[in-house]
C-alpha cells in the first residue's frame, strides 16, 4: 500500500511518522514548528488528532470519568481533553503547511464528524486509536473512505484485532497497517514482546508496524528486524515543554536518529545470500591456505609435518590438508611458498 506515493511494506525503508498529539501546547506556531522540524529530520509524515472533548467523552465528575494514577492523575477526562485537543479551525493551515514542507499529514479521527471534516481537507489516511479499536462502527465509517486506515492494537486482545480488521474488511478496504502497540505513557521495552510482531504479521495476514511509547529508539530500531513497516513515535520541541505528551516524546535529534537508524536497520537485514560481499572481496587473500614448510624435491611424499595451514590464502584451501598428505610431488617444493595442485597433479 502507499500513502501520498510512498510505498509501504517489507520491500521498503519502514515508514516515519511524527505523532504531535497534544505536543502543540494549544499554540499554532508550535504546532506548524513540530511540522516543519519532523520534516527536517526526514519523517515520512506527521500525525495529529482531531476530535472535541465532547466528541470523546462526557463531562462528568463521576469517578469513572476522573483519572486516578499516571501522568494526568487528578484530572477529568474532559478537562485533560479540553487541554490536549487541536483545534479545528487549525486544520486548514496545518495540511497546507505540511504540503509546503513535503511531508505528509493524516489524522486519528475520533468519531464520524472528524472523518468528515479531514475528509473536506482530503486527507490522505486515517490511524484508528488503540482505545477506538472496539469502535467498529468508527472503524466502518474511516474504512469506506477507502483510503489507508493504521489501527494501533494497544490493550487489543487477538479477538479485538480480528473485528477490527473485518470491519474495515467489510466495506472493502484492505489497505490497512496493524500497529503493536503498549497503551502505557511511557511504556517499558520490556512490556512490548516484539516477537509478537511476527504473529500478528502470519496470524492477521497483514502489514505490522509499531506505535512506540518507549523513551528512547531501541524498541522501534528492534522492531524493524521482525517485519515492522511502520513506526509511530510521539514527538516535541522540548521533552521539559510541561505538555501532556512531551515527556515520552522524541525530540528533533531523536526523531533524525531514529529515521537514519531503521533505514540502516533495514538495509541491514537485506536477502538470503551466501555469496561474497562487495566489502569482503580483498580480504579473500587472508583466508588460510596450505604452505610448505619444507624444502622438497621432485618425487617426495608430503608428511603431515611438511605443510601447514596458514594465512595468507594463496594456496590451497585449508580443508584440503587431508587430500594433500601422502600425495606425491610431481616438482620441487620450496619452503614458505603455497601449495598448488601442481605440486600433486601431473600439468597437462
Amino acid at each position: 500500500m502507499s500513502i501520498n506515493h510512498r510505498d509501504i511494506g517489507t520491500d521498503c525503508p519502514p515508514y516515519i511518522c511524527a505523532e504531535i498529539s497534544a505536543n502543540h501546547n494549544g499554540k499554532l506556531e508550535r504546532a506548524l514548528e513540530l511540522i516543519s522540524q519532523a520534516s527536517d529530520a526526514g519523517a515520512d509524515a506527521v500525525k495529529i488528532q482531531t476530535y472535541r472533548p465532547d466528541t470523546i467523552t462526557l463531562k462528568s465528575l463521576k469517578p469513572e470519568f476522573q483519572i486516578s494514577s499516571g501522568l494526568w492523575a487528578g484530572r477529568t477526562l474532559y478537562d485533560l481533553y479540553e487541554e490536549a485537543h487541536l483545534p479545528w479551525e487549525w486544520h486548514h493551515e496545518l495540511f497546507q503547511f505540511a504540503r509546503e514542507k513535503q511531508i505528509t499529514l493524516f489524522s486519528s479521527p475520533f468519531d464520524h464528524t472528524a472523518v468528515d471534516f479531514l475528509e473536506s481537507l482530503d486527507a490522505p489516511a486515517y490511524k484508528i486509536a488503540s482505545f477506538e479499536i472496539v469502535d467498529t462502527e468508527l472503524i466502518r465509517y474511516a474504512a469506506s473512505t477507502q483510503k489507508p486506515l493504521i489501527i494501533s492494537t494497544g490493550l487489543a486482545s487477538a479477538d479485538d484485532i480480528s473485528r477490527a480488521l473485518e470491519a474495515a474488511n467489510g466495506v472493502g478496504n484492505d489497505q490497512l497497517v496493524i500497529l503493536h502497540c503498549v497503551s502505557a505513557y511511557p511504556a517499558s521495552p520490556s512490556d512490548y514482546n516484539l516477537r509478537t510482531l511476527t504473529d500478528k504479521q502470519t496470524r492477521f495476514r497483514s502489514l505490522v508496524g509499531l506505535s512506540d511509547h518507549t523513551i528512547s529508539n531501541t524498541t522501534a530500531i528492534a522492531s524493524v528486524c521482525l517485519g515492522s513497516v511502520f513506526i509511530e513515535k510521539h514527538f516535541t520541541l522540548d521533552r521539559q515543554g510541561g505538555g501532556p505528551d512531551d515527556s515520552f516524546s522524541l525530540e528533533p535529534d531523536d526523531l533524525r536518529n531514529l529515521v537514519r537508524e531503521t533505514r540502516i536497520a533495514w538495509d541491514a537485514l537485506g536477502k538470503v545470500d551466501y555469496g561474497l560481499k562487495s566489502g569482503e572481496t580483498n580480504n579473500q587473500q587472508f583466508r588460510r591456505s596450505l604452505y610448505f614448510v619444507s624444502d622438497l624435491p621432485e618425487g617426495s611424499v608430503i608428511r603431515e609435518t611438511d605443510i601447514k595451514s596458514v594465512r595468507p590464502g594463496h594456496g590451497l584451501p585449508a580443508f584440503e590438508y587431508r587430500n594433500v598428505v601422502g600425495q606425491t610431488l610431481t616438482r620441487d617444493a620450496e619452503r614458505h611458498t603455497p601449495v598448488t595442485e601442481s605440486h600433486i597433479r601431473p600439468v597437462n
